[in-house]
């Protein structure tokens, strides 16, 4: 479980302290996925970087299964939106990479990492390198890295925006099936309303200026595209899209 209480971040730019964070509180239950949503500048990605153990310089609290927040017990998956591959490694020592910073590779590895790339189709590209990829097998690449480190909690920001509509609905499908297999409690930043209404079981809303959990909701249409026909999805996703707009707006 993931509990943020009252948190608060600050930056000091030149005379003048921004305030990107204040009165922060959200808890997102074990193995589920909280989709965070809201406008552009609003604290999505430092709020995720807080959470990561990223960022230090902060008021109010960060517990995981009730304990403080300590990343040398913890394993953190984190995706970034370049999806974090080193460029001068293969796909094979990318993947490996997180292991072996954590845990030092062992041979029981070997057998989930040939599982993980033969569910997402890396067998035959472990010896290429990134650039020498598309979007969505650099993002296969990156998702293999972290379900084979097996983290205690899971971060993505805007794991899926580079990629074309396509590729992204498809990528969302292979997350999806791997989520649902390992159960990680996940926070996942997104500016895709569609996609925080597939993925997420809880969806929260943060308003901008400073940024703050706006409103938090339960999502009934996680997990079914079906839904996405639907009148009711439909009028979901404009009355969410209108939100962030209006504290967009806010924000200006």
């Amino acid at each position: 479980m993931i509990e943020v209480k009252n948190l608060a971040v600050a930056y000091q730019r030149l005379q003048q302290r921004n305030i990107a964070l204040q009165d922060v509180s959200l808890t997102v239950p074990q193995g589920t996925v909280c989709a965070v949503i809201g406008p552009s500048g609003c604290g999505k990605s430092t709020l995720l970087k807080a959470v990561a153990g990223l960022l230090h310089d902060y008021s109010g609290q960060v517990r995981i299964n009730g304990h403080e927040f300590n990343p040398q017990k913890l394993r953190i998956g984190f995706m970034p939106q370049n999806y974090g591959l080193l460029p001068w490694q293969t796909v094979e020592d990318n993947i490996k990479l997180a292991c072996r910073i954590k845990d030092g590779w062992s041979e029981a590895k070997s057998g989930k990492m040939q599982e993980l790339c033969r569910k997402l189709g890396l067998e035959n590209l472990l010896a290429r390198y990134p650039q020498e990829l598309s979007g969505g097998q650099q993002q296969r690449v990156s998702l293999a890295r972290v379900f084979l480190l097996e983290p205690d909690i899971l971060l993505m920001d805007e794991p899926f925006s580079a990629l074309d509509a396509i590729t992204r609905e498809e990528m969302q499908d292979v997350f999806r099936d791997l989520w649902e297999e390992a159960g990680i409690t996940t926070m996942l930043v997104t500016h895709y309303v569609e996609e925080a209404l597939y993925l997420g079981q809880q969806i929260a809303l943060m308003s901008a200026n400073p940024g703050t959990i706006a409103e938090v909701m339960e999502n009934k249409w996680q997990g079914s595209r079906e839904w996405k026909t639907t009148t009711e999805f439909f009028v979901k996703s404009q009355e969410l899209k209108e939100k962030i707009k209006a504290m967009g707006a806010r924000k200006r």
